[in-house]
């Protein structure tokens, strides 16, 4: 199976272990991913908030490559992917923006590719069946709670992504790699975004809001897909504090994929104890 593959800045930087987890992972269940040649930043977070037309040029410039290759496009990242269903939703519904984007970057909208989320490759077209049977070492004792954050789920009506305010499909992700997903009312909140960088007293109260939650529910980790939320709720936790990984780092330590165990010493809250304690890790 053959998807292109649009990393976006996070995961060439900050979240390059997310980067590496995908494709490690990706590669274990018979994925094949095409990086698009030449992308570029698509202008999440802030480029929305700024310039609406650049809003719309920056992920567009990336589906024209997209749409050429003619792969269905994946997206690991939350907030790439809010950005690129939008403007895809957008380059849809109205003919003024696609006579904008030919005369800027002579995009002939297509409408040929579909745009997916990591999450929903898995889980929808690799299928959960498939993920069950690479299983190595089930995370059995493992007690985790999954965090979507804002960005998969929201605006609904352009996103499709499961449920916008109950998703399932990352819990049962986690739940046929042996972990319990426990059910919580945080999955969805917000942990403050691009905000970490003005707003920090606003950000701190969120972070601490959702990681006493997600102790209180009696989770062991909080799993994300979302570069941003990662960096929020591994950063800016207060005490007590609950590690958090990508959901792919569980999956590779599922797998029993041998670089695991480097993906999750670039954490700042370290899960390695709590994994040493429930055995899952020597």
């Amino acid at each position: 199976m053959i998807y292109s593959y649009y990393p976006g800045c996070s995961l060439h930087g900050s979240a390059k272990e997310y980067d590496n987890s995908t494709k490690s992972i990706c590669a274990n269940l018979g994925i094949e991913l095409k990086e698009l040649p030449n992308w570029i930043c698509c202008g999440a977070s802030s480029g929305h908030s700024l310039d609406e037309f650049l809003d719309i040029a920056l992920p567009a410039y990336n589906l024209k490559i997209a749409e050429e290759i003619g792969f269905d496009l994946v997206l690991p990242c939350a907030a790439c992917y809010n950005r690129f269903k939008v403007v895809y939703h957008t380059l849809k519904e109205k003919e003024e923006v696609r006579r904008q984007m030919k005369s800027l970057i002579n995009y002939d909208f297509q409408n040929n590719i579909e745009i997916l989320n990591l999450i929903e490759l898995i889980k929808n077209k690799i299928g959960l069946e498939n993920v069950r049977s690479k299983v190595v070492k089930p995370l059995k004792g493992l007690k985790v709670v999954c965090y979507y954050g804002c960005l998969l789920v929201r605006p609904p009506l352009v996103t499709h992504f499961d449920n916008p305010e109950h998703p399932q499909s990352l819990d049962e992700i986690m739940e046929v790699i042996g972990a319990e997903s426990l059910n919580w009312s945080f999955k969805t909140e917000c942990c403050g975004g691009s905000l970490s960088l003005s707003r920090d007293d606003i950000v701190k109260n969120l972070v601490s809001t959702i990681s006493n939650m997600a102790i209180e529910t009696g989770a062991h980790i909080i799993v994300t897909a979302c570069p941003l939320c990662m960096e929020n709720l591994d950063m800016r936790q207060i005490e007590p504090q609950i590690p958090i990984l990508y959901f792919t780092e569980l999956l590779g330590l599922a797998f029993s994929v041998k670089e695991t165990i480097h993906w999750m010493e670039k954490h700042i809250i370290d899960p390695k104890p709590i994994l040493k304690f429930i055995k899952l890790l020597p």
